[in-house]
């Protein structure tokens, strides 16, 4: 205790010299302008990942997550198959039976925090937790199965909450213009309706920007 008090006494921090040695060999250009301004906070918003089973919400997650994404992944059993269509994702042997949780940072101090859906019917009772709080939603489309994609469109337009339409094509499926797939949807013109590909970063990112973008001007308050 004595040599604890001296060495305040005499200006010591009294933090670990392997923790200077940390922080001192942490390359300064890899932080955010709010790790080293202490002044500043992020802003933390989150966003909802929609759609229907198998449309890639656990690609688009896991592509841009700048953290280990967290997964609810279960693999599926016969008894799944006759309320899981696979006609599309034959080779799909596993299911989110809760959901997926990713983070990415943008714009130096936005930080969002993304939830991906799980997209079969028996698990839409869990939606509302999900939802609750999120500034606005991706709803993901499949050109082959544009159907699936009506519940998330129907929940988000009765919550009210600010949502874009991402179309994710997949390899071999015949490519379709955003304003093709508004019309099959019936979206409303302020709606964004965009091509996706949930395996690219930068293609969620401009995806994740215009819904922070549309979000923004939705309710600008």
């Amino acid at each position: 205790m004595d040599s604890v008090v001296s060495d305040a006494a005499r200006g010591v921090s009294g933090v670990s010299p392997l923790v200077e040695a940390a922080r001192s060999a942490e390359p300064a250009e890899d932080l955010k302008s709010w790790q080293t301004d202490r002044t500043r906070a992020p802003i933390a918003t989150k966003i909802v990942v929609a759609g229907g089973f198998g449309v890639g919400k656990t690609t688009l997650v896991t592509s841009v997550s700048e953290i280990t994404p967290l997964q609810t992944e279960a693999l599926m059993t016969e008894a799944s198959q006759e309320t899981d269509d696979l006609t599309a994702t034959p080779g799909k042997m596993t299911t989110t039976v809760a959901m997926d949780f990713g983070r990415i940072t943008l714009d130096d101090d936005l930080v969002l925090y993304l939830f991906g859906t799980p997209g079969q019917q028996r698990f839409w009772f869990m939606w509302d937790d999900l939802v609750r709080g999120a500034i606005g939603a991706v709803v993901m489309a499949d050109t082959r199965r544009l159907k699936d994609c009506f519940p998330a469109l129907d929940y988000f337009e009765s919550c009210g909450l600010p949502y874009v339409v991402a179309v994710n094509h997949f390899d071999g499926t015949e490519r379709f213009d955003p304003e093709d797939v508004r019309e099959a949807l019936t979206i409303p013109p302020h709606i964004p309706v965009m091509i996706m590909d949930a395996r690219r970063r930068i293609s969620v990112i401009e995806t994740l920007l215009a819904l922070v973008a549309h979000a923004l001007a939705e309710t600008p308050e």
